[in-house]
């Protein structure tokens, strides 16, 4: 798009809304034009900015910001949503998915995957600007595409255990080829336990994307260390 996308965010901590502000002041193209901490100012936002996307937590202490996402949908509201939330229920994707989130990230953020999910956005924004009718593949591509963030998960078969979209996290924290990260490292981003973090992981090296290597540490214990594959 030429002109900035409209953003407004929705969550009730204010320090985690703070982050979210940090955050978007780094990536070109965005105009943040709210930051609301609860449900009701988050809908006084959007109907006065009517912004082009809002960053929507799900747990408020007034209601749910699927009550939110909801109505934005009935009323056919021309605001996009990405859901920024610790809720890892499958149901609670389910009804993202449902009523058409752009994209589900879990917390706690990290702006790797925000920035990607924005990319996105703003790739989409752009596609539907230029088109005037549209091709089967065309469609096909934003349908399949849905989530925000390009992955070759779409045409991929997962094994049980391992999600799509805890797997693009991952994948989005070794962006950076010289970036080394242990299991207990990418746990804290993505907010899971250590074993999960590193069933995720020794996947990833069996479809040929992480490597790993063992280091010591000062007490001697090993401890391996995965890093992006080159070629």
């Amino acid at each position: 798009m030429q002109l900035p996308i409209k953003v407004v965010i929705a969550e009730d901590d204010q320090q985690i809304a703070e982050i979210q502000q940090r955050f978007l002041e780094r990536i070109e193209g965005v105009d943040l034009v709210g930051v609301a901490n609860s449900l009701d100012e988050a809908r006084d936002m959007i109907q006065v900015f009517q912004p082009h996307l809002i960053l929507l937590d799900i747990q408020f202490p007034e209601g749910s910001g699927l009550d939110l996402l909801s109505s934005i949908r009935s009323e056919n509201t021309a605001t996009d949503v990405i859901l920024i939330t610790a809720a890892r229920e499958v149901q609670t994707l389910t009804t993202a998915l449902r009523n058409g989130v752009f994209d589900y990230i879990l917390k706690p953020l990290n702006f790797s995957r925000l920035e990607a999910s924005i990319h996105k956005y703003q790739e989409h924004l752009e596609k539907l600007s230029n088109m005037e009718k549209v091709a089967q593949s065309q469609v096909d591509e934003f349908i399949h595409t849905s989530s925000g963030v390009k992955t070759d998960t779409s045409s991929e078969s997962l094994p049980k255990g391992i999600d799509s979209i805890t797997l693009e996290a991952i994948r989005q924290l070794f962006k950076n080829k010289e970036d080394l990260f242990t299991a207990e490292n990418v746990s804290q981003q993505i907010g899971s336990g250590r074993t999960t973090a590193r069933r995720y992981l020794e996947y990833l090296i069996s479809k040929k994307e992480l490597i790993a290597n063992v280091s010591y540490g000062t007490v001697g214990r090993p401890e391996r260390r995965y890093s992006l594959k080159t070629e």
